[in-house]
């Protein structure tokens, strides 16, 4: 299980997070919600070591402190992030990008085993393991972003709007493959614009508003609720 507890974030003058305590356990997705500007991306490169982690601030993977732990050792407790935007190596290979993902200690035991597990679970990348990344869809190159990150073996998988630009037909099948990587064990933590098919999706939510979390509760609660309703499903 990931923990997350009393973590604050200023960037210079501005305070992006405001004791934000979060946690995720293993094979769970949890929905971040939250308007623009709320700290939800802040949260999610926090947690992956993309900025320096906060004096006072606890984070803590499967009951360990890993607080201080440089980002690479991060991958390597067990935690993997999908930024925003992909990050894929896009002059290289699908098949390239994937194997990458599987520089990390804990993922070169079993490589092959995991790819294999990656192709199942996207079957669309199997057609084009050949193929250079920078030619394909956006939605083909977001299922290779997630697959080089399953490719660690994460207990953690941290997704930073993963259906962003991507159209109605491929944000459907992205979402799709996201519920066959629950498989996997893994637990998410899943910031995303379309709250709609996060709540479907997810089991747990919390609504993050100006840095501070506002609420928590099951994600068909949320996704019930008609406060959640009119601030982030457009009802």
């Amino acid at each position: 299980m990931l923990e997350i507890s009393n973590l604050s974030l200023s960037y210079g003058k501005h305070l992006a997070l405001d004791n934000v305590s979060v946690s995720v356990a293993k094979g769970e997705i949890v929905v971040m919600l939250g308007a623009n500007g709320a700290g939800k991306s802040s949260l999610l490169k926090a947690i992956g070591g993309l900025v320096p982690w906060p004096t006072g601030a606890r984070r803590r993977m499967n009951g360990q402190d890993i607080s201080a732990l440089a980002p690479h050792l991060l991958v390597e407790a067990g935690i993997a992030l999908v930024p925003e935007g992909r990050g894929n190596f896009v002059d290289l290979t699908v098949r390239e990008n994937l194997l990458l993902g599987a520089y990390p200690r804990r993922g070169r035991a079993g490589e092959a085993t995991s790819l294999d597990l990656i192709l199942s679970l996207f079957p669309r990348l199997e057609e084009r393991l050949g193929q250079q990344v920078r030619t394909m869809s956006g939605g083909e190159q977001q299922m290779v972003a997630v697959g080089r990150a399953l490719m660690s073996k994460p207990d953690i998988l941290l997704l930073d709007e993963p259906s962003l630009g991507l159209s109605p037909l491929m944000c459907k099948e992205l979402f799709a493959s996201l519920a066959r990587v629950r498989s996997t064990g893994a637990g998410m933590l899943l910031v995303e614009q379309n709250a709609r098919r996060s709540l479907a999706l997810g089991d747990r939510g919390y609504l993050l508003e100006n840095g501070r979390i506002a609420g928590e509760a099951a994600a068909a609660d949320l996704a019930n609720d008609p406060n959640v309703s009119r601030a982030y499903l457009g009802v």
